[in-house]
């Protein structure tokens, strides 16, 4: 049984026959490697340089072996939206469109919104809580800093796919089969639980580069990590469930951007 979204929801959805699955997965397996390839090539030599113990191996074999592993986790999660997303009424709309020859701007049009109101103001947000952050993390900002193109490609198309897409898809599609039976549209808490599961999981996913930057982790430092990303994971996940994935996208990239340009013109007029 094909479950229904709530009744006031405005995402869009695409007959899944209808889609060539095959191209729409490599669409957006390419596009989750834009974002991993620019991690790698920006950020792991410098968080790399941070590290206070002795590398493994030669930088260039850590490299390819980390955009290896991002390949695979990219290709689950992908293949995972994929195949689980029909049955839970999720979706893509605009990047279905694009893969089926339909015109995106009405499947982007309920997103974009959305997206951008929910991006600004977290970003706005963002930039005030990294100027409460505790001492540790606030001393790291001087001395390492993720590019934006970085952050907006890896953190509005990347992790997007990764958490969202396919882990919290993943997780809804769960509930609905063996805690629903399949039984109706899934219900409003399992969508949420799916939500909060994978908002940790994404939380605690920043948790490993800031042990290596910072050589120990305490207390305030996990708590504003997990405080900080769980936070911005629920929203994202909202986003997703209500509007489609490209808003959630649209949102984690804006944040990002905004949380950046503050804290430039906070350094100006300093």
């Amino acid at each position: 049984m094909r479950s229904v979204m709530p009744p006031n929801t405005t995402i869009t959805m695409t007959d899944p026959t209808a889609i060539p699955k095959l191209r729409f997965g490599l669409v957006l397996w390419a596009a989750g490697m834009v974002g991993s390839a620019a991690i790698t090539a920006m950020v792991l030599p410098q968080l790399l340089g941070q590290a206070q113990v002795p590398l493994p191996a030669p930088l260039w074999v850590i490299s390819l072996a980390g955009l290896a592993q991002s390949a695979l986790l990219l290709a689950l999660a992908v293949w995972a939206g994929i195949g689980l997303t029909p049955s839970v009424c999720l979706g893509a709309p605009a990047l279905e469109a694009v893969v089926t020859g339909r015109p995106v701007g009405p499947a982007l049009r309920s997103q974009i919104l959305p997206g951008l109101i929910a991006g600004v103001l977290g970003g706005i947000l963002l930039f005030a809580a990294f100027r409460c952050a505790p001492a540790a993390v606030a001393d790291l900002q001087d001395r390492f800093a993720i590019p934006i193109v970085a952050r907006v490609l890896y953190g509005g198309i990347t992790e997007e796919l990764l958490l969202r897409w396919g882990l919290m898809t993943a997780l809804v599609w769960l509930a609905w089969r063996f805690l629903q039976q399949r039984h109706g549209p899934v219900r409003v808490g399992f969508v949420w639980l799916a939500i909060a599961v994978s908002a940790l999981i994404f939380a605690a996913g920043h948790l490993p580069a800031a042990s290596v930057l910072l050589g120990a982790l305490d207390v305030p430092v996990v708590a504003f990590v997990m405080g900080v990303n769980t936070a911005f994971g629920l929203l994202f996940g909202y986003l997703y469930w209500r509007h489609g994935l490209e808003s959630a996208m649209i949102a984690h990239a804006m944040a990002h951007l905004v949380s950046f340009m503050a804290s430039l013109s906070w350094q100006g007029a300093a």
